[in-house]
């Protein structure tokens, strides 16, 4: 699909299932918990794996940006960060994928500019073995790693950015509101994600063609379904963040 025609059918797409974000976002001085979803190798850095661009994206690189200017807003107030990182065995496919996040590879590690999250002590670092990262942190007697940091903090909103928008992030997203929904992450209240800091990949149409099995996933169209679906969801969407005066 040329640009001209993509344009046009993200045009079409906005047009027949629109809505609106909530604008902007001011950031309070307390209550208020950032969420990174998948800022990994595997995901975001060209050429570092099956699911990693294979050139560079302005959509990713943004979004990387973002979050990287939004983690040390939150460090040096010491604002609460957790972090999820796609993380998987060899021996432990998860289908539809090819393998990717690979334990080892390099994958599984942060993008270069949110290697030093690491070290910060605001930062809850959670590796993920699954798609939902809200059931990633359910541990076999029943408790939550992420409820208990939400507890912790007396988190009250979280604002999530990451990749992809229309599966991972879209995933924890819808999992963390109908927890909240029964009352299972007290005392959050509100799930908002940020259009700017969030990101999706790019299989164009034309490539699936000769892949035998794949699913097209155009990356202008599915970053807008995957904001509407979590809108729909209960989440609210922002395009701006800014720290209360």
């Amino acid at each position: 699909m040329g640009t001209e025609a993509a344009a046009s059918a993200v045009g079409l797409l906005r047009s027949q299932i629109p809505f609106q974000t909530d604008g902007e976002l001011v950031l309070p001085p307390r209550g208020v918990g950032l969420v990174l979803v998948d800022l990994c190798n595997g995901f975001c850095t060209v050429g570092a794996g099956n699911l990693a661009p294979v050139a560079p994206n302005k959509q990713i690189e943004k979004m990387v940006g973002e979050a990287a200017r939004l983690s040390k807003l939150f460090c040096d107030r010491n604002w609460p960060i957790f972090a999820f990182l796609d993380t998987h065995y060899p021996d432990k496919p998860e289908p539809p994928y090819p393998p990717h996040c690979i334990i080892g590879t390099g994958e599984e590690n942060f993008v270069p500019d949110l290697e030093w999250l690491e070290k910060e002590p605001n930062v809850t670092i959670k590796r993920k073995s699954c798609i939902d990262g809200y059931i990633s942190c359910i541990e076999k007697d029943g408790s939550s790693v992420f409820a208990d940091w939400v507890a912790k903090y007396q988190i009250k909103t979280i604002l999530v950015l990451g990749i992809c928008t229309d599966i991972c992030v879209l995933d924890f997203a819808s999992s963390t509101l109908a927890a909240r929904n029964i009352d299972r992450v007290p005392p959050l209240q509100d799930v908002v994600i940020y259009s700017e800091g969030c990101a999706t990949y790019d299989l164009p149409v034309e490539v699936v063609a000769n892949v035998k099995g794949a699913l097209a996933h155009p990356q202008d169209l599915m970053h807008h379904v995957g904001l509407y679906m979590a809108r729909g969801r209960g989440a609210k969407v922002v395009d701006r963040v800014v720290v209360e005066p």
